[in-house]
């Protein structure tokens, strides 16, 4: 068991850190900048993979439904399990909205995608286009209701969706799909040339991101919160997400990615929505750190068990 989960660290994890390491180093000592960045991974990178792994994936309609159905039920329980834990630990509505967020939602499009392409390969990634897709959605709807319900607007929640470019990919992938056509050969080549730079780029972001996040003073007051967050979404989380693929007979490759994606840790655009709406926003972006340091010993774990 320790030797398999040595080699997976060492064939999945360390390339994985090569570039995070990269960007940290460079936002901590070039003052690396990643607001451009994040405008070429979004607008660029992300359309880019999500249209070529869609179009070219091996996926049934099967696949699709149930990788749906997981991500609608295993939010719901996971937002169940977090309100429940925050009412028992009686703390305060701020806090029990940043804890829902950093339960809920994960790191799965920069690091989930490119973890799961080195961990099961182009299969692997096909079964995961459609999870990253419906959390895009999930995340700029259900996530911003999360995180100030008050302030909750439906209209804004579907213009946020449909501003996102790789929405419009994936719909572009679908219907080109479902008609049997292709683009001319030049614009696939150009298309999957752009969507090969996607992981280093976003794996950069990543360790720029990790960098800038601000050390939070001592504060008893949160750190009930924190520890809350951190053991929700390390451990409760695989075990919610396990239990929930067994229900829906989930089975296969497609439950190792699922429950991999499910797995990873606390998502940065918690600490976006958790800033912008109070929701405990130094509990949450501390969640984002030590999750995502904690989690490069806790995937290869998971990685082994499901392989």
């Amino acid at each position: 068991m320790m030797q398999s989960v040595l080699t997976t660290l060492f064939q999945v994890i360390v390339p994985l850190s090569i570039p995070v390491i990269v960007g940290a180093l460079l936002a901590r000592y070039k003052q690396l900048e990643t607001k451009p960045l994040l405008t070429l991974y979004l607008y660029f990178l992300s359309p880019a993979i999500i249209f070529e792994t869609l179009t070219t994936a091996e996926l049934s309609f099967d696949d699709v439904y149930k990788t749906c159905a997981f991500s609608l039920l295993n939010l719901l329980v996971l937002w169940a399990a977090a309100n429940l834990i925050g009412r028992l630990l009686k703390l305060p509505s701020t806090e029990t909205a940043g804890v829902t967020l950093v339960s809920t939602f994960t790191n799965s499009v920069n690091y989930g995608l490119p973890l799961v392409l080195l961990a099961f390969g182009k299969l692997g990634l096909d079964k995961a286009s459609v999870y990253v897709i419906a959390q895009m959605v999930i995340v700029n709807t259900i996530g911003v209701y999360f995180a100030a319900r008050s302030q909750f607007s439906i209209k804004n929640a579907v213009k946020s969706v449909f501003s996102l470019p790789a929405i419009y990919a994936a719909l572009l992938a679908f219907l080109l799909r479902a008609f049997e056509l292709h683009f001319p050969a030049g614009i696939e080549k150009g298309i999957a040339m752009v969507s090969q730079a996607y992981s280093p780029v976003v794996l950069a972001i990543l360790g720029a991101q990790m960098a800038s996040v601000r050390k939070t003073e001592y504060d008893p007051g949160i750190q009930k919160a924190f520890w809350t967050g951190m053991t929700v979404r390390l451990l409760l989380s695989p075990l919610l997400a396990c239990l929930v693929l067994t229900l829906l007979q989930v089975k296969g490759t497609l439950f190792s990615v699922l429950l991999i994606l499910a797995s990873m840790p606390a998502a940065v655009n918690a600490g976006i929505l958790a800033e912008r709406f109070n929701a405990s926003p130094k509990m949450v972006t501390k969640c984002i750190l030590w999750t995502t340091l904690a989690s490069f010993i806790v995937l290869p774990v998971l990685i082994v068990c499901v392989k």
